[in-house]
């Protein structure tokens, strides 16, 4: 772990992502100048704007030299710069990173290089005062080619780090990220599998690529003749590309395609061997085998995780859609005019149509022939309420517990009571028990002066036997006192 603070580590990542790849390639290219110069015993006059020209034609700007236009630059330096910024901005960027400090990565990835470019086209500006043949480039191409591949290299670094996270907060279909690796699988496809064809035409044109290195005697010469042509090893697979999709490839006048081909000067580049010559025999026509097993790699992606009819077939599309669209951006970056040759690149009109279609038809066969296809989900309705148990046989239900009745105390605490009615009643639904017969006890057991008689006396006492005052309404027998201890019942009033 550094020790350093924060805000140094910072602005040493930030540097780094603004300056980094762009001083790098500047730094190749002064050497391979430099060396050319020294190999040729050529003194140094124009290095500096010789140097400035190729870092722009690494961004894919054209170069003017003696009104010659050398607008076909080489693809592989301008893949490794998009490398080299999109590695510099991934390893500044955590998964985690505000967004604050990722649009400063952002900035910082393509503000460096544009001031690179402002400063190198004030170098060629200044040569080109001193070297009549060497001619300055539009600025508006310089500044926009330099944006574009920038750009293409910090989307590229900084989605890898938080490109699900936006993804995830934003409200595009969750699916999109599948279909971005499906248009990642179906390209590499089929980049790879027409730079296999490009290997195996080049071995079978093996003597015509051997005459194209013997143009030159010196060492030196078939040096520069090999870097020459590993630097344009993309730009060929592009255009082997093209034919295997149904398009065509031309350079100047010669046009080539899986079905015929029309001769024409060809620059002596051995890499150019690889183009077919006529008559063209029936084995170019299996290249487009290459075309179909791409569109089977984007289709197996797709099918990664089966979705409805619908979902499938929008993944399908865009998928199909962003492949067609970075092959496009490939054959218009490794195209432009070639000096006298003309122009060099395939046909545009019909290479990225042909991509989409071979995409879309080939890769959803293989969507729906690899299961990626599942029914819409029915909606499941609730379940009925489970009826309640009845009860068992035997079993009789609880009744209900009666509610007690409001009591109006301010009522009449006298009941209703009938001339000559007794106060004690008894309910209707429970009868009095039978009171049990006593039997006169003897004397010897209670005493002489105790009365049998008056124990079991029951006068009940009427209405008018009642006064005023509401204790004369509890009523009590008169009995007694008791025999044993003496005590005397209580009474009404007491």
């Amino acid at each position: 772990m550094s020790n350093r603070p924060v805000g140094t580590r910072q602005a040493r990542e930030l540097l780094r992502v603004a300056f980094g790849p762009s001083v790098v390639a500047l730094v190749i290219i002064a050497a391979v100048v430099l060396l050319q110069l020294l190999i040729a015993n050529s003194d140094m006059t124009g290095a500096f704007g010789a140097i400035a020209s190729m870092w722009l034609g690494v961004h894919q700007v054209p170069v003017s030299i003696g009104g010659s236009e050398l607008g076909v630059m080489p693809l592989l330096p301008v893949l490794a710069m998009i490398w080299g910024t999109a590695r510099t901005t991934a390893a500044a960027t955590a998964p985690n990173t505000s967004w604050f400090v990722t649009r400063w990565v952002v900035a910082s990835a393509l503000g460096g290089p544009i001031l690179i470019a402002a400063i190198l086209l004030a170098v060629i500006h200044d040569a080109a005062s001193v070297i009549g043949e060497l001619q300055t480039p539009s600025a508006l191409r310089a500044f926009t080619s330099v944006l574009v591949v920038h750009a293409i290299g910090a989307v590229i670094g900084v989605g890898s780090k938080v490109g699900r996270r936006t993804l995830a907060a934003s409200p595009l279909p969750g699916w999109l990220p599948d279909a971005l690796r499906a248009a990642v699988a179906g390209v590499l496809a089929l980049f790879g599998l027409s730079g296999a064809v490009t290997a195996v035409s080049l071995v079978v044109h093996w003597g015509t690529m051997h005459d194209l290195f013997a143009i030159t005697d010196s060492l030196f010469g078939q040096l520069s003749l090999t870097l020459l042509s590993i630097l344009y090893i993309p730009n060929v697979i592009v255009g082997t590309s093209a034919i295997a999709v149904g398009s065509s490839a031309h350079i100047g006048l010669a046009t080539f395609s899986s079905f015929t081909v029309f001769g024409g000067d060809i620059p002596a580049v051995p890499v150019l061997a690889a183009v077919p010559t006529p008559p063209l025999g029936p084995i170019w026509v299996a290249l487009l085998i290459a075309g179909a097993a791409s569109a089977v790699a984007l289709g197996q992606q797709c099918a990664r995780r089966p979705l409805p009819i619908g979902p499938a077939t929008g993944k399908l599309l865009v998928a199909a859609a962003l492949a067609a669209a970075t092959m496009a951006l490939a054959g218009y970056a490794g195209g432009g005019r070639l000096g006298n040759f003309g122009d060099v690149g395939v046909d545009q009109a019909t290479f990225a149509p042909a991509v989409f279609l071979w995409f879309v038809g080939i890769g959803g066969l293989t969507v729906a022939m690899s299961g990626g296809l599942t029914r819409k989900p029915r909606p499941v309705a609730a379940p009925p309420p489970e009826p309640e148990p009845e009860p068992e046989a035997g079993d009789t239900p609880e009744p209900a517990p009666e509610q007690a009745e409001d009591v109006d105390l301010e009522a009449d605490p006298e009941p209703d009571l009938e001339p000559g009615e007794p106060l004690v009643s008894w309910s209707a639904e429970e009868p009095p028990a039978e009171e049990p017969e006593y039997e006169p006890q003897s004397e010897s057991e209670y005493g002489a002066e105790y009365e049998p008689e008056a124990v079991y006396e029951r006068r009940p006492r009427t209405y008018e036997d009642l006064g005023d005052d509401p204790e004369d309404h509890f009523i009590v027998d008169d009995l007694p006192d008791d025999p044993v201890t003496g005590d005397q019942p209580r009474r009404a009033g007491d």
